[in-house]
């Protein structure tokens, strides 16, 4: 038992060594900006940027729309196949899984070529249209994520007596939704909600080919240009990405305590 665990905390000591190691590196040297001595100057340059800025900022508001509407997808999807279609699941499955098989770049070219300016439904050919073609990649880009969430977190509510209780005391298919199964399945949502955010904020293949200034591309071309701005750049997307599975795993373990309501 003791060369069991002596053998463990080896393994538990080099994988730790293996992350640990490289942040410790790129924060140490995030800081030597400034010769002969640590200072935060490098993230003083990267927060007084009005670029990183406006592209943080862009980022936020893509990953909140790409989380309200992907949520408002995937939840009336889970439930609709979970109560209705049980014999499509394996094919809703499949489905949601294909963004992981298929590459960015080729989803991507086939977003520019279905919606140029001289298609019929030319989004590109417009600021707003662009966006709106961003959102919804990236709603493609963490459909596997999301459904997954929401899909676990409905396994643990009975859906079909909650959607019978509620019918019959005359209630309609959106007081079902929003009253009865978003409220029970919720830490699926934010759990799906935390993945997204730290997927849109370190996104650069989509930003990048539709010429969207997002968070992605900026870390590229601080990257490209700068010593010091790209190890900051790099704890802070760090940063945002580790407070996203923080939460992540907060709102796990507050859902498992909390009872489904009727």
């Amino acid at each position: 038992m003791k060369a069991q665990r002596l053998g463990a905390w080896i393994a538990i000591i080099l994988g730790s060594s293996y992350f640990v190691i490289p942040l410790i590196g790129t924060i140490e040297f995030s800081m030597r900006m400034r010769r002969g001595e640590y200072s935060f100057d490098a993230y003083q340059s990267v927060f007084s940027d009005a670029q990183f800025r406006e592209t943080f900022g862009y980022s936020m508001l893509m990953a909140l729309l790409t989380i309200v509407f992907g949520m408002l997808l995937v939840v009336p999807t889970a439930y609709w196949v979970r109560l209705r279609l049980p014999q499509m699941r394996p094919v809703v499955e499949f489905i949601t899984l294909l963004p992981l098989v298929i590459p960015a770049i080729v989803i991507v070219f086939g977003y520019l070529r279905m919606y140029n300016s001289s298609s019929y439904l030319p989004l590109t050919g417009s600021t707003t249209g662009t966006n709106a073609l961003l959102v919804f990649s990236y709603i493609t880009l963490s459909l596997p994520y999301m459904y997954r969430a929401v899909d676990t977190a409905m396994r643990a509510i009975d859906v079909r007596t909650l959607t019978e209780a509620a019918e019959s005391l005359g209630a309609r298919w959106t007081t079902i939704m929003f009253r009865c199964i978003f409220p029970n399945v919720m830490s699926g949502v934010l759990s799906g909600a935390f993945i997204t955010l730290a997927i849109v904020m370190g996104e650069f293949t989509f930003a990048a080919l539709l010429n969207r200034p997002a968070f992605g591309p900026y870390l590229q071309l601080v990257g490209a240009n700068k010593a010091y701005e790209p190890s900051a750049l790099a704890v802070i997307a760090f940063s945002i990405t580790w407070l996203s599975m923080g939460l992540l795993n907060l709102v796990s373990r507050f859902g498992k305590a909390r009872p489904a309501k009727a």
